[in-house]
């Protein structure tokens, strides 16, 4: 499968011009062969604008799902993005995956919220991360801070997630995200993770990029720098690496104290 990574400055919280702006991302990247475009945490309406939220929030299959599926289906190719969803009362900061027909494949409510403004802009996911197949490929979701969490990315690969998408908001000063955590859970599920960032100011947020795919030895199969960027790699075939030799119980580890 061809990824692309869009590491973009953060956009305007309108979201006929962001769905404008996506278009032309998918549209060219689908015509040099991308299968799949992964965009950061909250695309729609944008992360750091916590008055949008709840005001912008649409609900499952609405009018931001249908403008989504409607692109990635002109464009025969796959999109994996983050958004807030309202349900009911509550507004959860949440993530999809559209195929290249333009069907949903996978949705995630994010477990763990990050900071002050999330916490009180959004409801914590009560689900567990989807496992999913696109384009012949077995699939999970998390997004942003799930990963720092080795619990998230091992339930995924129990569920027999060879590729982990991580649509992610990572400020300045947390370059042991990207550099360290999302590189220590591929390794360790043996598994493929792609980390989409932003770069740069979002008022008083500065998103720090190095928005990377990282491969099952831990290395970074392609990692972007500080500035907006596209990355497009071909994807390593899975790994046969059996998932049960990496399915300790924490459980088992606390009976061995």
């Amino acid at each position: 499968m061809r990824v692309a990574i869009v590491q973009p400055q953060p956009l305007s919280s309108d979201p006929a011009q962001i769905f404008s702006i996506v278009e032309t991302w998918v549209g060219g990247l689908s015509s040099l062969g991308v299968d799949m475009v992964v965009l950061p945490e909250l695309i729609l309406p944008g992360y750091n604008r916590p008055e949008d939220h709840r005001s912008q929030a649409q609900p499952l299959g609405g009018s931001w799902c249908k403008a989504m599926d409607d692109i990635a289906r002109k464009n025969g190719c796959a999109i994996c993005y983050g958004w807030a969803e309202r349900l009911d009362d509550d507004v959860f900061n949440a993530a999809s995956v559209v195929d290249k027909t333009g069907a949903r494949v996978g949705h995630y409510r994010k477990i763990q919220l990050f900071g002050d403004m999330e916490r009180a802009s959004f409801a914590f996911g009560t689900e567990p991360p989807p496992v999913f197949d696109l384009n012949g490929t077995r699939t999970g979701l998390l997004i942003c801070y799930d990963i720092e969490f080795p619990e998230h990315s091992r339930a995924l690969a129990r569920a027999g997630a060879e590729l982990i998408l991580v649509p992610t908001a990572n400020p300045v000063g947390y370059d042991h995200a990207p550099d360290l955590l999302v590189r220590a859970r591929a390794s360790e599920n043996a598994a493929v993770v792609v980390y989409a960032n932003y770069s740069g100011p979002d008022r008083e947020v500065v998103f720090g990029g190095l928005s990377v795919i990282a491969v099952s030895d831990g290395q970074a199969l392609a990692q972007a720098g500080r500035g907006p960027s596209m990355l497009i790699a071909d994807l390593p075939e899975p790994t046969d690496y059996p998932k049960e030799a990496i399915s300790v119980q924490f459980d088992d580890l606390r009976s061995l104290e």
